[in-house]
């Protein structure tokens, strides 16, 4: 088992969390959410929850469960 399933399954989620982490499935530019969604993506992103990647001078978010 990898740490980061580890750390996926075993981290406190709200359901605000939940809700806005099931509508990710693929990567998606950062500045496409509205600003509340912005902040609880930071919010995974300091949960290690969700991966912000730079592509062509977009940040662009995923989840990590792959």
């Amino acid at each position: 088992m990898k740490i980061n399933e580890l750390i996926i399954k075993n981290t406190y989620k709200t359901n605000e969390e939940k809700k806005l982490l099931a509508s990710i499935d693929e990567p998606r530019p950062l500045g496409a959410f509205p600003e509340r969604d912005q902040t609880i993506i930071n919010n995974l992103i300091r949960k290690s929850i969700i991966t912000k990647v730079q592509h062509n001078g977009t940040i662009m978010v995923m989840r990590n469960d792959n």
